[in-house]
């Protein structure tokens, strides 16, 4: 299949009118068409081959990197709460007199928490030793 172009006096000079010709297929055009087909089964047979093997690539790949899937997946799930909780706590900060209330509600808690663990020196030693003792259950050790 030459993409040259042929000068007007190689061309072949039609015999026939065009009418009479419609019928008729040249003998060039059908190697041409009938070629068409095995190339499009052939591509058609490659594809079908690789979506039949699909399934075991796929699970080749999971079971291959399994670990870094699970990562990757743990850190876009951790990374869609914090921005689904960011734009419920927007929106709960957006209703008028939620906010302030959960101000005083804060400085409520923190007022509390200093008159009950930090003013006294008895009350500071419990909070360590409540902290020490939540530390070691945390890390598995033994309080010796």
């Amino acid at each position: 299949m030459s993409t040259d172009i042929k000068p007007e006096s190689s061309l072949p000079e039609a015999t026939e009118p065009a009418s009479t010709n419609a019928g008729s297929v040249s003998p060039t055009m059908t190697t041409v068409r009938s070629e068409e087909p095995d190339q499009w089964q052939k591509i058609w047979s490659r594809i079908s081959v690789l979506l039949a093997d699909l399934p075991d690539y796929v699970t080749d790949f999971f079971r291959q990197y399994r670990r870094p899937i699970t990562t990757i997946g743990l850190i876009l799930a951790a990374l869609v709460s914090v921005k689904l909780m960011l734009a419920v706590l927007s929106a709960i900060n957006d209703i008028p007199l939620l906010s302030p209330l959960f101000e005083l509600i804060g400085l409520g808690y923190v007022a509390w928490f200093v008159y009950r663990y930090l003013l006294k020196a008895s009350n500071r030693k419990e909070l360590i030793e409540d902290f020490n003792s939540l530390k070691d259950q945390v890390l598995g050790r033994n309080a010796v």
